[in-house]
């Protein structure tokens, strides 16, 4: 249950029962296992062409339908650019037009009467679409016209795949979700996030993004410098929510020593969150 009342069946019943850590990790076991069967249901929804996207965003969770959102974004664009390779030059064009509908029916939709759960999914949902088809534009400006060029491969792309792991091991699961960014892959998180709400995407925030991702995946931590109140913790907790990952944010105080930001450390090693350490030039090295 989101703070905003939007409620996420789990798929399969979890025991609340023996001691509080076990039947809790047990619980988010289940969220990740559900969130992850839900998220390839409702990608198939938006997939069929006769469904009405009226119907398909009142029934799914605001998290669930960005994500899908971007998955066939990502497949589209991938689509249209390898069309350009073969001398289609208008392939682009013609998903930025399509793009556009979309977004002209969400916005009509934002104009009738809702509940308020189903208005926040909506503003979410517009604010990354509108992104997407900046996105598109750019690359048309720039005259993209391969799946392999920078201006496409910088982009956040989000993509379903089948897990060779899973399949050696014989285990028949729904497809997995991977968040995809220059040459680097991560996992999507399945952490249940609620409608809290996504940051308008600029062109620097994608820049930023691109430099955590890649920092990430060489096992390594991001420092965004600039100052007070540019959004250096906000950027941060959006990838976080784009990425469906649990985002702890640290204000840390000249109070603060080695012994502290240990113990943090280890509960962050321990629950796999990312950790986002506010003002972390005021810790005393000394």
């Amino acid at each position: 249950i989101a703070p905003d009342t939007e409620k996420v069946k789990l798929t399969a019943p979890v025991k609340l029962e023996g001691p509080v850590e076990v039947w809790l990790g047990t619980c988010e076991k289940g969220m990740l296992v559900s969130l992850r069967a839900l998220l390839v249901k409702c990608h198939n929804m938006n997939m069929q062409p006769k469904v009405r996207k009226e119907k398909w965003v009142k029934e799914w969770a605001g998290q669930l339908l960005i994500t899908s959102g971007q998955i066939k974004w990502t497949t589209d664009c991938t689509t249209a650019l390898q069309k350009m390779e073969k001398q289609q030059k208008n392939a682009l064009r013609m998903v930025r037009r399509g793009q556009s509908k979309h977004i002209g029916n969400l916005c009509n939709m934002i104009r009738k009467p809702l509940t308020k759960v189903e208005r926040s999914k909506l503003v979410a949902l517009i604010t990354i679409e509108v992104h997407a088809r900046d996105v598109q534009d750019r690359m048309i400006t720039l005259k993209t016209e391969s799946s392999t060029h920078f201006n496409w491969l910088s982009q956040l792309r989000f993509e379903l795949i089948e897990d060779p792991q899973e399949i050696a091991a014989g285990q028949q699961l729904p497809l997995k979700c991977v968040v995809k960014q220059t040459n680097t892959t991560g996992p999507y998180g399945y952490e249940y996030q609620g409608n809290n709400g996504r940051l308008v995407v600029t062109p620097m925030t994608d820049r930023c993004y691109m430099t955590l991702t890649t920092a990430m995946y060489l096992k390594r931590g991001g420092a965004p410098a600039g100052p007070a109140g540019t959004g250096k913790t906000e950027s941060v907790k959006d990838l976080g929510k784009g990425m469906a990952m649990y985002v702890i944010v640290f204000n840390c105080s000249d109070g603060l020593d080695y012994k502290s930001l240990g113990r943090m450390f280890s509960g962050l090693a321990q629950c796999g969150c990312w950790g986002c350490f506010d003002e972390f030039n005021r810790i005393d090295v000394a």
